[in-house]
Formats: structure tokens, sequence, C-alpha cells
């Protein structure tokens, strides 16, 4: 039932993570086909060169034995093993690059250190056991009788039909024998080969389907992805808390500063700053409501002036950032301000030193 509520297609991030886990849509036997297809026939394309390689091998065996007794230190070995390896690496690496190729096209190149990691359950005997009697491996096995008889069904029907014409080939040249021989035989492996590539795409095509199927999520795996990758909300709101108190706390630090405190007088509070070094009046703070109150609280503590200003306080509130410098439309108004600060802290201090 919960496979039934996966209707929705696989996420880029879900393929991603699926991809890091080393899973991708491969299929073994295309490879293999292809594979051997490209050693066979570079193997055939090479053929006459190899085979007179090969006569010359025998013939200089057969001349040494004439001319000398064959005994441990004659280098058969080597030569036979030159010869080999001349006649093998060609085709060898045909077949390993095409498998590289075919692979790579079918799910590109892929490294997953999670893979390299040791798994003691894959080397569990009893799993392995289980394995070997489960219905993946019956459907494995019933998967390759499927190509492997209309292999024997081909190779049947070709020699049925060639067998009256090899059994008056007995009667011919070695060499003539050889050829029609050789024909049959490769007769029998390019149709074999067309049945073994028919049966890899679908293999291929079958593998694709079905890791699809398995990467498919439902609705409330979505969700909690995109949670995941957004972020959770209540954290998030947590966060944004925590983030507008520090900038409260910051704030609360910067009116302490302040040269007057610009209010709604309830609503809004603007705290300035300035000294005689400054080009203009800078806001260090500001505040609606809540903060508003706190920022008229320090304003009183800190003996800083409180000047109710309601069309200039909301215009500064809403014009000018914390920490930067009031715009030239307000200098004015500010100045203003400024001045009557200025004038009343004179008072206070010559009253002072009255």
């Amino acid at each position: 039932m919960a496979q039934d509520n996966k209707t929705e297609k696989a996420t880029e991030h879900r393929r991603k993570k699926a991809r890091e886990e080393g899973q991708v849509a491969r299929s073994r036997e295309l490879s293999a086909t292809a594979a051997m297809l490209a050693g066979v026939l570079v193997l055939v394309s090479q053929g006459p060169a190899d085979l007179l390689r090969w006569r010359q091998f025998f013939n200089a065996v057969l001349d040494h034995a004439v001319r000398d007794e064959l005994s441990i230190t004659t280098p058969l070995f080597p030569w036979a093993a030159q010869l080999v390896f001349g006649w093998t690496w060609r085709p060898l690496t045909a077949a390993f690059g095409i498998a590289a190729l075919v692979s790579c096209a079918q799910g590109g190149i892929i490294f997953a250190p999670k893979l390299l990691a040791p798994d003691i359950a894959k080397i569990n005997p009893a799993k392995k056991l289980g394995q070997m009697f489960s219905i993946t491996t019956v459907v494995q096995v019933f998967k390759a009788l499927i190509p492997g008889a209309g292999i024997v069904f081909i190779a049947v029907g070709i020699f049925r039909r060639e067998w009256p014409s090899l059994g008056h080939g007995l009667w011919a040249s070695p060499r003539q024998l050889s050829s029609h021989l050789f024909g049959v035989v490769f007769e029998v492996f390019w149709k074999s080969s067309l049945v073994l590539l028919a049966w890899a795409v679908v293999d291929y095509i079958a593998m694709r389907q079905k890791f699809e199927g398995d990467l498919r999520m439902s609705k409330e795996e979505i969700k909690e992805e995109m949670k995941q990758m957004d972020g959770n909300p209540a954290t998030k709101g947590r966060i944004r808390r925590l983030q507008r108190q520090a900038r409260r706390t910051r704030m609360i630090q910067a009116a302490k500063k302040a040269t007057v405190v610009v209010t709604n007088p309830t609503h809004f509070a603007v705290a300035l700053e300035y000294r005689e070094n400054m080009a203009a009046p800078t806001v260090v703070a500001k505040g609606q409501n809540l903060l508003a109150l706190q920022i008229r609280e320090v304003a009183r503590w800190e003996g800083i002036p409180v000047i109710e200003n309601p069309p200039l306080a909301q215009s500064l509130y809403r014009t000018v950032e914390v920490g930067h410098a009031i715009p030239e439309k307000l200098y004015a108004a500010v100045a203003e301000i400024l001045a009557y600060v200025f004038r009343m802290n004179a008072q206070q201090m010559a009253r002072r030193n009255h």
C-alpha cells in the first residue's frame, strides 16, 4: 500500500541522492553484449593476419625440431606468449573500451564512496544462501534462458540446413572445408548476436522502468524533502525571532549614544546622533510600538532629550535605515530640533555653573 502512494516523479534532489549512492539504471547484459560483439568483430577482422602468424609459429617450431632437439631451454613459451598477446590485445582493448562506453552512456561516470565502505551483510552466508533461492535469482535464470533458447534455435536451424553440404565437404580440400565451417559458425554468431543485442535492449528498458518506479515519491515525501531543503518553518521562525531580538538589543544599546530622540509620540521613535565631526545626523536606532517605548525609556534613563514631532518621526522611520545619514530634504527640520536641544543643553549648563 505504501508503494501505491508513490505516484509522483522523483525530484532532482532524490535523483542526485540515488546517484551518490550508486543507484543508476544500467544493464550489464547490454554492456556485456556490446563488448562481446566488439571483441569478436575485431578478432574476425584480423583473422587472416593472425592465421598467418600462427602458421609461421608452427613452421618455426617444426623447423627447430628438425634442426635441433626440443629441450627445456627451447623458448617455446615466450614465443607462444608473444603470439597470444599480439592476437588478443586488440580484441580485449576493443571489448573493454566498448563496455566502458556503453556503461557510461547508460548512467554516466559515478563515484560513490559509500559503496566502498565494508558491509558485513554482503558476506553473510545466510543472506547469500537466501539470495540463491530467492525470486530475484529465479527471474535472473529465466532471463538468461530466453536468449539462450533463441540462440539454440538459430544454431540448430543453421546446422540442419548446412548438414548436407557439410557431409559433402568431407571430400573437399581442408582449405575449402575450413572456409565453409567458418562461414557457418560466423552466421550462427552474428544472428545469435542480434538476439542477444535485442534482448539486452529490452532488459535495459525494463531496468529503466523499474528504476524510475523505485525512485517515485509520494506527495508527503516531496513535502518533507522541500521542508528539509528550505528549512523547517518552525526552525526558520525561531531563527527570525532570535534575529529580531538581536537587532533590538543592538538598537537599544546604540540608542544610548543618541543626541536626541524624535517621537510620534507613542507609535514611532527615532534616535539621532550628531557630533561636530559628522557630515549629517545619523539614525542609530528606530522602532515602532514596543520598541519605540523601549527607546524612549533608554533616552529618559540616559538623560537624552525626547522631542515630539509626529511628521518628522514618521518620515525618518520610513525613509532612513539604521546607520544611515538623514537625507537632505530633512536637514532643515532636524537642524531646528538639534538647535533647540543644543540651546536647552546650554541653558542647563549655565544653571549648573550659577
